[in-house]
């Protein structure tokens, strides 16, 4: 760089590529509903976000969650919101969601629907992975 030039203290922009993985069942602790704020905070700085979600986490996108009896609200529909965030690459482990009994249909929002070997391969590409 010459003396002459400005130096652009911005630079370029570094995107990461953050996963979220959501084990839990939604209610009972807090950690679904804030992994859910965490992603829509990376989300809105524009990273590249990404939400798994296996094991009992798949309950988290359940249809029809009725909370009324737990004295909890339900926070299933702000997962609507993953869309305007421009969160696209939503991901659900097929091994859990049938041992579950749940399919695709059965979910509030359409997600990818990845074998464990296929999971792990996209787990691999990210260079930061969360786990709730």
């Amino acid at each position: 760089m010459s003396e002459m030039e400005e130096y652009d203290e911005s630079g370029p922009e570094i995107v990461k590529r953050f996963m979220y993985v959501n084990r839990r069942p939604p209610y009972g602790t807090i950690y679904a509903l804030e992994c859910l704020e965490v992603v829509l905070i990376a989300a809105a700085f524009d990273q590249d976000v990404s939400v798994v979600f296996l094991d009992d986490g798949v309950y988290q996108l359940k249809k029809g969650q009725d909370t009324s009896e737990i004295g909890m609200k339900n926070f299933s529909k702000t997962y609507g919101a993953l869309d305007d965030y421009d969160v696209e690459k939503i991901y659900v482990e097929k091994e859990s969601l049938e041992a579950r009994g749940l399919s695709a249909n059965d979910l509030v929002i359409p997600v990818e629907i990845l074998n464990t070997d296929e999971l792990r391969e996209v787990m691999a590409q990210q260079d930061v992975v969360f786990s709730s």
